[in-house]
């Protein structure tokens, strides 16, 4: 039995050798950061007007789908200050004492980096309500009619957090950011530079024209560009060949990634509205149950992509296969089934 091909397109998913590639690519300041210009600019202004005035920055938040960069800025805000960065993590802080045990820890202007903010526990929310405003936090000693609140200071400091789902975050909490940065997809002339970039770290030699089919098939996802770029990288290199457009297109081939970017679970969800379902409407649950995945994973992992591309549309009776996507696949509109073009 042999093991289940790796998931290039996911750019949630990590190994620690993944983690310490990319922690190699990183760029170290907002100069040499690609993409999101805008973002960029208002980030630099925040802190240069902070430096100007010796005081810390405001608080930062950082909102886009992964692989977007969200990390990485938040290192770049810490190098920019020249101050220490702390990383953490929404699910690590599960109660008010692990966030407070954090918070005591920093030294003045230190960045601390709470990654998937969205998920901390509720108590350790409102006790950030407060570090954020006032840098300081009530500690209660003792339990019952005995209980006491003591205040305690804390060094001024600097919270950068980053969500995939800024819908989740309490009002009062996302009030309290002097700055949010919303990070959009990258389009194909800046992911051609991120893996220009890449494959001069790594040594490739590539031509313009298969970083081009690269960039074309990652998803807008600079984390997607540079895991396609390695296993291109691979191929090139057992095959004892250089990285050319056939051998991207080979070894692309070979993981299952398609012109569009799609992967197995994405063509298999496709085939299955297509074949089965004659384009749609189909329901979500049923969906899932045709190409044994959860509903939670094709509506979260899937169905964002699908339709970004336009390949599907969500409509009230379910969802419906585009005319696109029949084109995608080489098949002909079912006369029984609906597509756009009847609703």
């Amino acid at each position: 039995m042999t093991d289940a091909p790796e998931d290039l397109t996911n750019p949630a998913a990590e190994s620690d050798a993944e983690l310490a590639f990319e922690g190699a690519l990183r760029p170290r300041s907002l100069s040499e950061f690609v993409g999101q210009a805008k973002a960029r600019g208002q980030l630099q202004l925040l802190i240069t007007a902070a430096g100007m005035q010796n005081r810390t920055p405001d608080h930062i938040l950082l909102a886009g789908p992964p692989g977007l960069g969200k990390t990485t800025l938040a290192m770049i805000v810490a190098h920019e200050t020249g101050k220490p960065l702390r990383l953490t993590s929404g699910p690590a802080i599960q109660h008010a004492g692990d966030l407070a045990a954090v918070l005591s820890s920093l030294t003045p202007g230190e960045v601390l980096f709470i990654d998937e903010i969205h998920r901390m526990a509720r108590p350790a929310e409102e006790m950030l309500y407060l570090a954020m405003e006032d840098f300081r936090i009530d500690i209660m000693v003792g339990k019952g009619a005995g209980a006491t609140s003591i205040p305690l200071e804390l060094a001024p400091f600097t919270l950068v957090g980053a969500t995939t789902r800024s819908g989740l975050l309490p009002n009062p909490l996302r009030d309290r950011f002097g700055f949010t940065a919303h990070l959009e997809f990258y389009d194909e002339p800046e992911l051609q530079q991120v893996l220009h970039r890449t494959a001069d770290m790594l040594g490739l030699d590539i031509d313009g024209r298969a970083v081009a089919e690269i960039a074309g098939r990652c998803r807008g996802t600079p984390r997607i560009a540079n895991r396609l770029l390695r296993r291109v990288r691979d191929y090139a290199l057992v095959h004892g060949g250089r990285a050319d457009l056939e051998t991207v297109r080979a070894a692309l081939e070979l993981y299952d990634v398609d012109a569009l970017g799609l992967d197995r679970l994405d063509r298999s969800v496709m085939e299955s509205m297509l074949d089965r379902f004659a384009g749609g409407p189909v329901g979500l649950s049923t969906l899932a149950v045709s190409v044994g995945e959860e509903a939670e994973t094709i509506e979260s992992v899937v169905e964002p992509f699908l339709v970004r591309i336009g390949l599907i549309t969500r409509t009230p009776r379910g969802r419906v296969a585009t005319p696109a996507a029949w084109r995608h696949f080489g098949r002909t509109p079912s006369q029984h089934g609906s597509t756009l073009d009847g609703l």
